[in-house]
């Protein structure tokens, strides 16, 4: 029978030797080494596009909003220390300015009627395509993705003319039934009604490209089911297309919103903000007051586009997110 080992005391495992300790002290060490090797490797590395970063995109960011919180004119630039801080006072002097109020409502129905516009117009040709109700799909796809891709100066210029009230295609076709069409780009009240219209018709070929591509990962295997069930077309795009299809138009929603709220180009080349203002957007309010010297004012209001952006984005997270 195997006894157990009998352990006096003062007599236990014996303890770290001196050796073992300074060993132990050089692993760790090399292990420190290591680290910092590989710290200063990543930095080498992430060095270039961090230089990059700070000179071009947040030390020019963090620049005007002290901008924006300050008096700076164009005829302060050669003089910069005479520059007052203004604090607040640039942001409260936009909500008095009658002017920025009429550019941001004008924004504001541009993107609010633009948006859903657009991805109705996107989400029809995304389901005809998709379904094979249209013919030479390539074709179409091609065409409707033309305008995404061209210059949106030449498309101002060509819409400009085709809304001529005398030589354009859309009077002139009005005339051909007895109607005498209105001056579109003339008249307060239809000019942005055209621009938005314009706008819809040149950016809805991307969201089809979008949504064509969300439609085609939801599977074949949903939609004979529901046909089994004796669900309808509507029913089968209510309760099958647009549940799955959540996220695509999230996306659309996020990136057409965004592109809508700086609206520019289109007013700009086709009714230079008018008539009376009718047509004037933030951005381009924006650009006029970069133009007249008010740099410090300009990028108060730069600023205010920039939160509307943030929590019109935010306000579309929240409608359109996945309820899962």
């Amino acid at each position: 029978m195997a006894t157990a080992p009998v352990t006096t005391p003062g007599t236990g495992p014996a303890a770290p030797t001196g050796r073992s300790q300074t060993g132990r002290t050089a692993t760790a060490t090399t292990a420190r080494g290591q680290r910092r090797r590989r710290a200063l490797t990543g930095w080498a590395f992430a060095a270039p596009f961090t230089v990059l970063f700070g000179l071009f995109l947040a030390i020019p960011v963090v620049a005007s909003l002290v901008m924006s919180l300050t008096d700076l004119r164009s005829t302060d630039l050669r003089t910069p220390l005479s520059v007052d801080f203004v604090g607040l006072a640039n942001y409260v002097r936009l909500f008095s300015d009658d002017l920025f109020l009429r550019a941001a409502l004008n924004t504001g129905v541009f993107v609010l009627v633009g948006v859903p516009l657009t991805m109705v117009l996107g989400l029809a040709a995304a389901s005809a395509l998709n379904s094979g109700l249209i013919r030479l799909r390539g074709l179409f796809r091609v065409g409707f993705y033309l305008p995404v891709v061209t210059s949106i100066v030449a498309i101002a210029v060509v819409w400009r003319l085709v809304l001529d009230p005398e030589a354009g295609l859309v009077n002139a076709l009005l005339r051909l039934v007895g109607v005498d069409g209105p001056n579109w780009l003339g008249d307060s009240g239809l000019a942005l009604p055209s621009i938005t219209v314009m706008a819809a018709w040149r950016n809805f070929g991307f969201l089809m490209v979008v949504f064509l591509a969300g439609l085609q990962t939801i599977p074949a295997d949903l939609y004979e089911a529901a046909r089994l069930d004796g669900a309808s077309r509507w029913d089968q795009f209510r309760y099958v297309t647009l549940p799955l299809l959540r996220p695509t138009l999230l996306f659309g929603a996020v990136v057409t919103g965004i592109g809508y709220l700086q609206l520019f180009e289109e007013p700009f080349v086709m009714t230079r903000g008018g008539p009376l203002s009718s047509t004037l957007s933030v951005s381009y309010h924006i650009y006029n007051q970069f133009g007249f010297g008010n740099y410090g004012y300009a990028a108060a209001a730069s600023y205010v586009l920039f939160v509307s952006i943030v929590a019109l984005s935010v306000l579309q997270f929240r409608l359109l997110r996945s309820r899962d």
